[in-house]
């Protein structure tokens, strides 16, 4: 999904749109909880050092649920390019856009500690500490999306969950601060004198429930804080359950970060033992030596109660947990599953648990990763599809039924993921739910043009603000491109592959979360063109009116009546798909290679005369002839008739205007397996690599970038990234990984074994992109391409040209679900004041992975 940035009314309606949900998510009862979790209070990793009372506050009007992939941020931008700039009280930061002067002002914390305020909406918090001494602490903060210390940037803990530890070096002397505050108007931040230097956090812990029936090793996941300068290596986890042990070992820990790491947990199969059991968790290092333990209760189940399942995620190696409510038919073999998507805030817990169980179904509820997440998308949507088929393996249910639904959030989950694999489901039943963010948030564009001056007041917009907000917009070539990069999350574009399945609409009547016209719309558009679907409008429903806003007797008797087809029965098919990256195939035809990278892509099968197949930017496809119980002799592909020579998976490319028998094309090409966009390189077992060959300035920067990433993917995605010095990494260790690169060929020893042969090039004086060459040090970049030595894996390559460059590549908005972003995009430091119009260059390679074949953009 993509925010236009250029446009601000539009970014002033998400500001509202998710203050809306936020309020009323928290006036709702049941699964729709505070982020169905509470907030860490307390401190158990050391002593409490200081608790920070007095601060700044400055309020920026840029509406900070902007998510564009480029936001402008001038107060992060003067920090980052001012290492000396200290506000004081009443100093003026600028002017804004109506002529009001923007003020630092003095604020001061609550009885609670927390510094809390409306008017901290929108705003940054300055703060600063004196110490005696050089010390490593804890920085232990909450409320804020990100945060600098001492000019380096760190994740923030937007959610408020009090998760976030940061291991930090205390100059002796002033050290600063700086707080971009989240989701609410409220900041606490505090210091930890760290107890040991390495220790477990129970904070964030991932945990399954061990089920009596299941007599096999669980996985589960602990965070370890290593607070010094030294990397922790050869270290193990022992945990030990009712007398059983298991040891596993623990990646490298870098120096000064959190790593939540894996560990496994022995069986219980005595159903005495059902209820909570102590779980201990020891950490040793190469010699044995006991470093921490902690005592942890964990749950003992029968599999036939609602429970949580946990699995190691291909995309980072981290554990994972999903929810299950299982079928009340204990013998049910060759029964029917339901994957049902959470709405944001959820917990996937309380997703299940709100379900009554079924004799004829198990239904499955994935995390997102997160209650927030990426709204199914992105890493959402890998996690759903993990989970998906993981519960396949474990409950074997009838492949023709399996079914899809969701609420709020999972509702346009249900709709995305619907739309994304529609052979995989038999039918799909949206509840509360949005079928594109662009078209949520485009109503609350037309409620916010008929609000009254009271409620402009209420959100602190000015009416000079409306009149500058509702100006037009204009996209340049470039724009336009890195929005192309979101075409897989157009829902809307791809909604002919409704026709797949049955659809279930459900919505409350009186939704003003969700407002019901969205489903009207949805009504009106169906209703075009699709032979099967069902709209039902729960009279005076809100958003949430109860259970049955998701376990709606009728929806499940309606998907219980639907069938995904056997190949033999279709005569006809149509599926379109935004990148072959995200979704190739429905049932026997895959999409292999567009013509145009990122555009939708289509193809229309009908063996009702002959096997005919009409394409629309398709350049490759293929079609598994074994999958037919027909014999097919001649296809017709567009104008082009094809004899065919066997019966057998067959690829066919086309050449000018006529199509082609192909070989399979070759894996160093793009296809399915690997088709680029630059977010794509952060999966696959991804491993981060950063430059250690650079200035000690330079060194630094490249490894708290790479720190930062990581801190960002375990807020975001709980995720378990790995991180290595350029000198440590090889080719045959991390055989077949993905590969994020930090730094250029001057700095990052691994530059040459990765990128030798790379188009792009960067050095300390400049960019050479395929021959042109770029002089200075202001130049930052993003790209992926494949990795030479392996037929599945991408190099990511965060890059830049000197000091100017790494600052203006520090923000990691690639790592948030609604922006878009290309194979390459190049930009310079102007980019953190001027936005989305200081990139210099954003396209795709060709699908030989060429820039002569690509299609590029520069300004």
């Amino acid at each position: 999904m993509k925010i236009v940035q250029c446009n601000p009314l539009k970014i002033l309606a998400l500001f509202i749109l998710f203050s809306f949900v936020l309020n009323a998510q928290q006036k709702t009862g049941n699964i729709v909880e505070y982020f169905g979790k509470e907030k860490v209070n307390s401190i158990e990793e050391g002593e409490l050092l200081h608790v920070f009372k007095t601060g700044l506050s400055l309020k920026v009007q840029n509406f900070r649920f902007n998510s564009a992939s480029f936001p402008k941020d001038p107060v992060f931008s003067k920090f980052l390019m001012d290492p000396f700039y200290t506000p004081n009280n009443g100093d003026v930061f600028n002017i804004d856009f109506s002529g009001q002067i923007m003020p630092w002002n003095a604020i001061k914390v609550d009885s609670t500690n927390t510094f809390s305020d409306r008017n901290l909406r929108s705003s940054y918090v300055y703060l600063n500490y004196n110490s005696n001494s050089e010390r490593i602490v804890l920085f232990e903060a909450s409320g804020h999306s990100l945060v600098l210390i001492n000019g380096l940037p760190h994740e923030g803990d937007h959610y408020d969950f009090g998760y976030n530890l940061i291991p930090l070096k205390l100059k002796q002397g002033n050290n600063t601060f700086v707080l971009k505050v989240g989701r609410f108007p409220r900041i606490r931040a505090r210091l930890i004198d760290p107890q040991k230097t390495l220790q477990f956090t129970t904070r964030d812990m991932t945990l399954p429930d061990i089920l009596v029936e299941e007599d096999h090793d669980y996985l589960g996941a602990i965070r370890v804080v290593n607070a010094t300068e030294t990397w922790k290596k050869g270290y193990r986890v022992k945990t030990e359950v009712n007398g059983l042990t298991h040891q596993h070992e623990v990646t490298d820990i870098p120096p000064m970060s959190v790593l939540k790491i894996p560990f496994k947990i022995a069986a219980i199969t005595d159903s005495t033992k059902i209820g909570s059991q102590d779980l201990k968790v020891d950490l040793h290092d190469g010699t044995g030596t006991l470093t921490d333990s902690k005592t942890i209760p964990v749950e003992v189940k029968s599999k036939h109660s609602h429970h949580k399942r946990t699995l190691l995620s291909r995309i980072d190696g981290s554990v994972q947990y999903y929810s299950v409510a299982p079928s009340s038919n204990t013998t049910l073999e060759d029964g029917a599953m339901v994957l049902s998507v959470h709405g944001a805030s959820v917990e996937a817990v309380n997703q299940a648990n709100a379900y009554e169980k079924k004799d004829w179904v198990n239904i499955i509820a994935p995390t997102n990763r997160r209650p927030f997440g990426f709204a199914w998308e992105d890493w959402g949507r890998l996690d759903a599809m993990e989970v998906l088929n993981e519960a396949k393996q474990i409950y074997n249910p009838n492949p023709q039924n399996i079914y899809l639904t969701g609420h709020s959030m999972g509702g346009h989950g249900t709709w995305y993921l619907g739309a994304t694999y529609p052979d995989h489901f038999a039918a799909i039943a949206p509840c509360a739910g949005y079928p594109d963010l662009l078209l949520y948030r485009d109503g609350f564009i037309n409620r916010v043009m008929t609000m009254s001056e009271d409620q402009y007041r209420r959100f602190g917009i000015t009416p000079k603000a409306i009149e500058r907000l509702k100006q037009g917009s204009f996209k340049t070539p470039v724009e336009t491109m890195i929005e192309r990069a979101g075409t897989p999350s157009r829902t809307l574009k791809l909604i002919r592959n409704y026709l797949h399945h049955g659809v279930y609409i459900l919505h409350g009547e009186k939704d003003n979360v969700v407002p019901t016209a969205l489903a009207r719309d949805m009504r009106e558009r169906l209703g075009k063109f699709h032979p099967d679907f069902t709209y039902y409008e729960y009279p005076g429903g809100e958003h949430w009116y109860g259970n049955h806003s998701m376990d709606w007797g009728p929806l499940f008797r309606f998907l219980w009546e639907r069938k995904i087809p056997k190949v033999k029965d279709i005569n006809k098919l149509e599926f379109s798909t935004g990148s072959p990256g995200v979704s190739a195939t429905s049932h026997f035809i895959s999409i292999h290679q567009q013509e145009r990278a990122f555009n939708v892509s289509t193809f229309k099968f009908s063996g009702e005369q002959g096997f005919r197949i009409e394409t629309d930017n398709v350049a490759l496809i293929e079609v598994d002839f074994g999958k037919l119980e027909t014999d097919v002799d001649t296809v017709l592909i567009d104008d082009t008739a094809i004899k065919l020579p066997k019966k057998e998976k067959t690829y066919f490319k086309k050449v000018g205007n006529t199509w082609q028998i192909s070989k399979a094309p070759s894996l160093q090409e793009k296809g399915p397996h690997r088709n680029g966009g630059f977010k794509d390189a952060f999966r696959n077992q991804v491993v981060f690599v950063y430059a250690t060959k650079g200035t000690p300035s330079e060194n630094e920067w490249y490894y708290n970038r790479a720190r930062f990433d990581a801190e960002t993917f375990w807020y975001r995605a709980n995720g378990h990234i790995e991180i290595v010095k350029d000198t440590d990494f090889s080719l045959e260790k991390y055989a077949n990984r993905n590969v994020v690169l930090y730094g250029n060929a001057d700095n990052n020893a691994a530059w040459n074994l990765l990128l030798k042969d790379c188009p792009i090039q960067v050095k300390d004086y400049g960019v050479n992109f395929n021959g042109k060459t770029l002089f200075g040090n202001q130049w930052g970049m993003y790209f992926i391409v494949p990795r030479a030595d392996s037929d599945i894996a991408s190099v990511g390559v965060v890059t830049a040209t000197g000091s100017k460059g790494m600052k203006a590549a520090y923000m990691n908005h690639y790592l948030v679900n609604g922006t878009t972003f290309p194979d390459v995009v190049l930009f310079d430091d102007s980019v953190l004041t001027q936005g989305m119009s200081a990139v210099k260059c954003a396209g795709f390679f060709g699908n030989d992975w060429s820039v002569d074949q690509g299609d590029f953009e520069w300004k």
